[in-house]
């Protein structure tokens, strides 16, 4: 395949070398004037022309020829001037190239251009002026500007002629093969008879028809220099406003001369200039027109001097003086200069306290110059005049880096002028910081509350103080107050970090011991004097479920033993058989208990309150002499996790109270010591009988004096519980028993009596008929059968 390429390109410029031809064309043909057949000259087929579709492929800017695809005549499209083509050249050809296709194949043309007599010769300049001095001789000559003719051949430049007059010749001179004409005098001039003189000279081209080109040559007779130039007036004064713009006129020089031709031609110039003013001012030679170059300033120059010359062409020179003076303008702005600066400030500087010193002037003159300066308005700085344009920025009020730490002050400088022009300046001031501020805390009490037994080293608070000061009088450190609690310095419970002011926990804190305690946190700045302040820091303990439920009725002894509960048989459902009643020493959900029924043998029989703990008869009790059921009691709390106590009770139905007590001695007892203990319960028993027989006859003669006084076991009502207050806000208990507090736990023995009364904190309650069950032996219980009353516990409990 790269051979057939390469065979049809060698066969591609193979006929293109071989096609090359030539046409001879003279220039100006008209337009779709024919040149030649192309089409019958390369040997086309007419047929074919449409379908080879000849074209001019032009590498020129411009494309003269043009052929036509329907029969292959090349004609004129553009005019042809052979001159603008070719210039002077003496051969003058234009190569085409025509591309045809199917196939391929371009074909080079040469089109020569052939010269014609289409311009007549022309000189450079219509008139030709000479200047000759009336004093010249005959012979002398003067030269002439020579013609042009861009044809060639005969076609160009053959002669020149002179028309006919008695003073002057046409001499030809020859150079580099080229011929120019010169005039030549003939004889002498008189410029008093005769001041001018004019000719034709006349060029000739050998063209047929010949043509030709004239030009006017003008003859002035020039006097022999004898008169000086002479200025109007010896000193010019001329007034200019400053900022003129550049090129304005500022005085046209005329110095006149009474000779003729160049003698009366004058030049000026400067004889003697300032460099300043060569900088702003400049002349023009020939017409003597003073104009700027440069800016005028009064503030610069506000006069020039300067000497001008006139000088004529015969050499005679003449000079005035000149004197431009400027005219002053409100064109400067006031100028503010900082000439000193205090800052920073202390904030505590006197009223008065100069802070900066300012210079203000105006470089124009007069009221232009007159300045009034002033600043924005602040009530803090004030400026004073002081003497020779200076001004005095000083403190007109107490300062407060607080609340102003920085002033931007904006001086203003306004001069007079019509209309007035302003300057505006900006002073930065800053204030320095002085320790007039003490820490402020962000809080005015900080009250924190942690869980007990929370380890040491816990952070427990962050105390934060901010002050309004800077830098150092800023940097506050924190510590504690010295203080005890109960004897014992605080800081042995809490420390603080000195930079950060996180408190930390010294110890293990037991809300059962210590609920809160409340001490003092100094803030002090670094300054000098340091200030400081002082806030109330309070510690609340919160509770944890560490304890668990206390059983104060009824009491198991150390051993185990269960306590014996008498039920007659003519309970009925809902018979309230004894109450469990327990206490937890922690607090609020910690503290709330409930009861259950752990293990009991028929657990229809029985049921327990959850939240009261009374132990009731849950159906109607069986036909039987009697009936003992051990069960146990399960009192736990609300807390995560949950702890609990448990309580074991014997209960025994009967029909009466003399059926339990065989019971209870079938409880097993091996020991002497469980004897004597019975045996001193039951004339305790039997004492407290006593009493409480005479109580009754007390009361019933108190009864006949009084229409009504309150039984003392009023106080024993149903659902009382103790009150008391909390330390912190938080804490929220009324279900626990606060410690330490001494409570009565009363039973009823008596089956007709179905009611408990609750605990109460002992306060001057009859205790005649109370038994301490302190005294009273493990698993034993001495009671007075005949007696119908309740049995009243005392139980004291104490950290």
């Amino acid at each position: 395949m790269a051979w057939q390429v390469l065979l049809f390109y060698f066969g591609f410029f193979s006929m293109a070398a071989s096609n090359q031809f030539q046409y001879s064309i003279i220039e100006e043909l008209k337009l779709n004037s024919i040149i030649g057949n192309v089409a019958e000259d390369l040997g086309l087929n007419s047929s074919d022309l449409k379908m080879r579709k000849l074209r001019i492929v032009s590498h020129q800017n411009r494309n003269y020829f043009n052929i036509s695809t329907e029969n292959g005549n090349l004609y004129v499209s553009d005019r042809i001037d052979r001159e603008e083509i070719c210039g002077s050249e003496q051969n003058c050809f234009l190569d085409i190239e025509i591309l045809a296709e199917n196939p391929v194949n371009v074909y080079s043309i040469k089109i020569e251009i052939q010269d014609i007599n289409d311009n007549a010769p022309s000189f450079y300049r219509d008139i030709f002026n000479i200047g000759i001095s009336e004093s010249a001789l005959p012979g002398a000559q003067f030269a002439l500007g020579h013609a042009r003719d861009p044809d060639l051949g005969s076609n160009s430049l053959q002669s020149y002629s002179l028309s006919q007059n008695p003073h002057f010749s046409l001499v030809k001179k020859s150079e580099s093969g080229k011929e120019y004409p010169e005039l030549k005098l003939l004889q002498t001039l008189d410029r008093e008879k005769q001041q001018k003189y004019e000719f034709i000279l006349t060029a000739y081209d050998g063209g047929k028809p010949m043509k030709s080109g004239t030009a006017i040559v003008k003859i002035i007779v020039q006097d022999v220099n004898d008169n000086f130039p002479v200025f109007s007036q010896k000193m010019y004064e001329v007034s200019l406003e400053e900022n003129l713009p550049v090129g304005y006129l500022v005085l046209h020089l005329n110095a006149s001369d009474k000779d003729e031709g160049s003698n009366a031609e004058i030049l000026y110039s400067f004889s003697h200039i300032s460099e300043n003013a060569q900088q702003v001012f400049t002349m023009d030679s020939q017409t003597g027109a003073i104009s700027t170059i440069g800016k005028l300033d009064f503030e610069t120059a506000q006069t020039y001097e300067m000497t001008v010359e006139a000088a004529d062409g015969g050499g005679l020179v003449t000079q005035c003086s000149l004197l431009i003076q400027i005219v002053d303008l409100n064109d400067n702005a006031p100028e503010i200069t900082i000439a000193s600066l205090s800052t920073p400030i202390p904030e505590d500087s006197a009223p008065g306290t100069l802070v900066a010193l300012i210079n203000v002037k105006d470089l124009d003159s007069g009221k232009y110059g007159e300045v009034n300066c002033q600043i924005t308005d602040t009530k803090a700085l004030k400026l004073l005049p002081s003497s020779n344009n200076y001004y005095k920025l000083v403190t007109a009020a107490p300062l407060d880096r607080e609340r102003t730490a920085e002033y931007n002050i904006t001086i203003i400088a306004e001069d007079e002028g019509s209309p007035p022009m302003v300057t505006k300046k900006m002073v930065h001031i800053t204030v320095s910081d002085v320790n007039d501020n003490a820490p402020v805390f962000d809080k005015p009490l900080y009250i924190s509350y942690i869980p007990e037994h929370t380890p040491a080293g816990t952070s427990i608070q962050s105390i934060h103080a901010s002050d309004l000061d800077d830098s150092e009088n800023a940097r506050v450190t924190y510590s504690i107050i010295n203080s005890n609690i109960d004897d014992i310095p605080v800081t042995s419970y809490v420390s603080i970090n000195s930079m950060t002011g996180v408190l930390y926990a010294q110890r293990s804190f037991d809300y059962e011991q210590l609920r809160e305690f409340q001490f003092q946190v100094m803030a002090k700045d670094s300054g000098s004097p340091p200030l400081s302040s002082n806030v109330t820091v309070r510690i609340c303990i919160s509770d944890k479920n560490d304890n668990a439920p206390k059983i104060l009725y009824p009491s198991a002894d150390t051993e185990g033993s269960a306590l014996f509960e008498f039920i007659p048989h003519s309970a009925e459902k809902g018979y309230l058989v004894t109450k469990v009643i327990a206490v937890d020493a922690d607090s609020g959900h910690n503290a709330w208990l409930s009861y259950h029924l752990l293990q009991v043998p028929d657990p229809s029989l029985l049921t327990i309150g959850q939240y009261t703990g009374e132990i009731r008869i849950g159906r109607d009790l069986p036909d039987i002499e009697t009936l003992r059921q051990k069960i146990v009691v399960l009192v736990k709390d609300n807390g995560l996790p949950s702890l609990s106590s448990t309580v074991t009770l014997n209960l025994v139905v009967a029909e009466n109270f003399q059926q339990v007590v065989p019971e209870i001695r079938r409880q097993p007892n091996n020991s002497a010591t469980a004897s004597n203990t019975t045996f001193y319960l039951v004339i305790a028993i039997a004492l407290i009988s006593l009493l409480f027989i005479v109580t009754v006859l007390i009361t019933l003669i108190i009864k006949c004096k009084k229409t009504y006084s309150p039984a003392p076991f009023d106080a024993f009502s149903r659902n009382v519980y103790p009150q008391f207050t909390l330390g912190c806000p938080s804490e929220i208990s009324d279900t626990s028993l606060p410690f330490p507090f001494s409570y009565d736990v009363c039973v009823t023995l008596d089956s007709k009596q179905n009611e408990i009364a609750y605990l109460k904190p002992v306060q001057n309650v009859p205790t005649d008929n109370l038994i301490d069950t302190g005294d009273v032996a493990p698993g034993s219980v001495s009671i007075n059968a005949n007696l119908p009353t309740n049995i009243c516990v005392q139980v004291g409990s104490r950290y």
